[in-house]
């Protein structure tokens, strides 16, 4: 999967604050997102992280 650091991804399952739109801030082993609803951040693997994307929007550049 094509995903840069700046992109956003919406994700099948939503955040509990209801939001499906996360933005990508780190790319390695592991994925670090920030919710675009709350500001949260978490870190997932890169497996999991690719398992929930539904659709990536590109960083206008």
């Amino acid at each position: 999967m094509d995903v840069k650091v700046g992109d956003v991804v919406t994700m099948k399952k939503p955040h509990p604050c209801g939001s499906t739109q996360w933005q990508v801030t780190r790319i390695g082993a592991d994925f670090k997102l920030r919710c675009l609803g709350c500001g949260r951040e978490i870190m997932t693997p890169r497996s999991k992280a690719e398992k929930g994307i539904k659709k990536i929007t590109r960083a206008e550049e």
